[in-house]
Order: C-alpha cells, then sequence, then structure tokens
C-alpha cells in the first residue's frame, strides 16, 4: 500500500477502512471469502500491464513468451484438477463465462430450461432483467412447494414439452446437491445440451467433498473466489468437442483482451486446491453449514429445505415476523454480514424479500470450527430477537468483535 499511500492518500484511506471492516465483522455472505496473499500479490503484479488478444501461440500482440507460459499453466491446473478435457481461463466473471458457453452453441431466441430465480437460480440463467432473457427463450422450473427441493420428474415433463436445447443445472441460493446424473438423462431425453453453473460450490468439488458435474455435463462454469479462495474471474471446462467453440466465443466473440494477472491468480489458486489445507477447510465449510443450520433451526427459524448439502444455509426469516432486508440491517449493525435474498414462498410476491443467505465460506477459511458457529447462530438469533434493545446490540457486537480478534484474517 506504500505506493497507493503516496498516489492518493484520499484512496488509501478508504481501503484501510475495507481491511478494518473485513477484520471486525464476521463475513457469511455466501459469495465471499478471503483470498490468500499470494493471490493479491498475483493480481496486483507487473502482469497486469500485458495486453493478450487471442491464445497461447496464437496472439495478435508480440511479446508473450511467459504469459502464453502463465495461461498454459492455468488451463492445464484447472484441467488437471477437476478431471476436464477443455479448460478455458480467459472470462473475466461468472456471467462472462454462462454467456459464453450459452453463444458457443446456441442461436438467438433458442429455447433454455433453467432454475427459476426465487427457487435459487441466478440472474444469468435468464431472469427478466438479465440481457440472457433477451437474447434466449427462457422457461423455468421451480422448486417442490412442500420439500422445496427440485423435483426431477417435473423437471423431465416440462423438458418434454418445451423442448429446449440447453438445460442449466445450477444455482446461486439453493443450499442442496443437484443430481447431475438425473439431469443428464433428462437433457439426453431431449437431445439437450447439459450446462451446471457451478460458481458457488466450485471449491467443495475441487476437494471431492461433494459430487462433480463434470463427468455428466457438456459444459460447467465456475468462478475462482466465493468456495474456491481466490480471486476474482471465471472458468470454462467442457467436453473437447466443444472446445474450439469456446474459445472462439470466448474471444473474440465476448470478450476482448484478457487480463492475465487474474489468470496468474487462477493458476495459483488452482495449485493450492490440490493441496490438503484447502481441503480441509472446504470439509470445514461443509461441516459448519450443516452445523448452523441445525442451530438456527433449533432456535425456531425455518431452514428453507430443512437443512444444506453446500456451503449455504437460506433462512426464512418471515417465520420470525421480519423481512430479509430487515434481518440484513440488523445483523449488519452488530458486524454480522449476511444477504438479503428471495426464497420460494416470495414467487408469488416479487416485492417480499422473506429470506437471508448465509454462507460459511469465509469464517472457515478464518479457521472458525463448529463451536464458533454455535456461537454465531445464538448471536444472529440475539440480534434478531432483540433488534429494538440497543444494551442487547451492544453486547452481541462486542461479542462479534471478540470473535474476530480471535481469528485474524490477514493480521
Amino acid at each position: 500500500m506504500l505506493h497507493v499511500s503516496e498516489d492518493d492518500p484520499e484512496l488509501a484511506k478508504l481501503i484501510e477502512n475495507e481491511r478494518a471492516r473485513i477484520e471486525n465483522t464476521l463475513d457469511l455472505i455466501a459469495a465471499e471469502n478471503h483470498a490468500p496473499p499470494s493471490i493479491m500479490e498475483a493480481m496486483g503484479s507487473i502482469l497486469n500491464t500485458k495486453t493478450i488478444e487471442g491464445y497461447p501461440g496464437r496472439r495478435f500482440h508480440a511479446g508473450c513468451k511467459y504469459v502464453d507460459e502463465v495461461e498454459r499453466l492455468a488451463i492445464s491446473r484447472a484441467k488437471n484438477l477437476f478431471g476436464a478435457e477443455y479448460a478455458n481461463v480467459q472470462p473475466h466473471s461468472g456471467t462472462s463465462a454462462n454467456l459464453a458457453v450459452y453463444f458457443s452453441v446456441l442461436g438467438v431466441g433458442d429455447k433454455i430450461l433453467a432454475m427459476s430465480l426465487s427457487h435459487g437460480g441466478h440472474l444469468s440463467h435468464g431472469y427478466k432483467a438479465s440481457i440472457t432473457s433477451k437474447c434466449f427463450t427462457f422457461r423455468h422450473y421451480a422448486v417442490d412447494p412442500k420439500t422445496e427441493l427440485i423435483d426431477y420428474d417435473n423437471v423431465r415433463r416440462i423438458a418434454r414439452e418445451f423442448r429446449p436445447k440447453m438445460i442449466v443445472a445450477g444455482a446461486s441460493s439453493y443450499p442442496r446437491l443437484i443430481d447431475y446424473e438425473a439431469m443428464a438423462s433428462i437433457a439426453k431425453e431431449v437431445s439437450a445440451y447439459l450446462f451446471a453453473d457451478a460458481a458457488h460450490i466450485a471449491g467443495l468439488i475441487a476437494a471431492k467433498v461433494i459430487p462433480s458435474p463434470v463427468p455428466h455435463c457438456d459444459f460447467v462454469t465456475f468462478t475462482c473466489y466465493k468456495t474456491m479462495m481466490g480471486g476474482r474471474g471465471g472458468v470454462i471446462l467442457c467436453r473437447e468437442p466443444y472446445g474450439k467453440k469456446i474459445d472462439k466465443t470466448v474471444f473474440p466473440g465476448c470478450q476482448g483482451t484478457s487480463a492475465v494477472n487474474f489468470i496468474a491468480a487462477k493458476a495459483i489458486i488452482f495449485k493450492l486446491a490440490e493441496e490438503q489445507e484447502f481441503r480441509d477447510i472446504q470439509e470445514r465449510t461443509l461441516a459448519n453449514a450443516k452445523c448452523l443450520a441445525r442451530e438456527l433451526g433449533a432456535r425456531g427459524y425455518r431452514v428453507v429445505t430443512g437443512g444444506t448439502e453446500n456451503h449455504q444455509v437460506v433462512v426464512d426469516v418471515g417465520s420470525k415476523g421480519l423481512r430479509g432486508n430487515d434481518a440484513e440491517r440488523i445483523l449488519e449493525s452488530v458486524g454480522i454480514i449476511t444477504n438479503k435474498n428471495v426464497i420460494p414462498r416470495d414467487a408469488d410476491n416479487p416485492g417480499s424479500v422473506s429470506g437471508i443467505r448465509l454462507g460459511t465460506a469465509a469464517i472457515s477459511t478464518r479457521g472458525m470450527g463448529e463451536a464458533e458457529v454455535s456461537q454465531i447462530a445464538e448471536l444472529i438469533d440475539s440480534a434478531l430477537v432483540n433488534f429494538n434493545r440497543k444494551e442487547v446490540l451492544d453486547q452481541v457486537a462486542k461479542n462479534v468483535s471478540e470473535m474476530c480478534k480471535a481469528f485474524p484474517v490477514y493480521d
């Protein structure tokens, strides 16, 4: 930070404030994690200055000898880590990766079957405000209204009727495992491509803590932060026959120059993901999520789907007479960072957000275990039940601060 402080003290102060916020709050945002210093060092390295249009050995600029090696290394490590036939490491984000998958084998207006946003899907899966809904014809499947789990028989029924050219198996707030084998059977029956969006769960997959979609899917995308613990950016895995189509769609189809500094960070996290420490963190992440779901359920909160099988816990705070945005605000005031989230029962009332989404990736990376998670559940409950009692909120905030000091992120 020395050079930033010298060149722009105002911005340096903002960065320092954010660092302090991270150290002194409990991050339960399911889409966030704490990247190792090596990742941030690579992203801020000299590689940031290099323009690289094209692919290794086929660039549109000279001087790419070493950055070609960086990209080849990232590709090789991604393929080895996930057991994939082909990998493209250039997408700037998960949504960029998703767009490239769509456009690689589909035409404008083609049909895609994906999960409804309010039932766990993602914006890029055809939500009305997303550009994807304007390019393709989407239909969405929902979860079972009683179990809140994917009803694969219903997905098959919709697929037979709708005849999509692609089926998306993936979500941003679905806390259960997806049966990729069942989805592959459905896709095969209707001659559709199967695409898994694994942005949230890639770290758990890499550590073999949960099943991988790679053997069953034509395409898999993921991001390198979230459970992967790395830097920003997306990755596409696919079967070998689709590799050239993916490459052409990423560049020059959807992007220009790629960020080689981010590609370097991807290479690092793929290496770290092979180590036992990474696997231990992923196992702890899953155990902590299950513990959090149990503890909140024991305190009278309705946990969506009744539990979790990944890093997420989706809680219906409406069962406590609260709205999701209120719960988010109350918890942030005491240093517990969450996000309001729609849940399946909100589908009939778009203006209502009844849930909050919690994730255990960041606190698990920090070293916290089930004992701390039990305390966190108690702190969440104390804050939400006593939201109008300042003395209780002050005590909760103090306890959060003490817990954070015991488990520093970077200090």
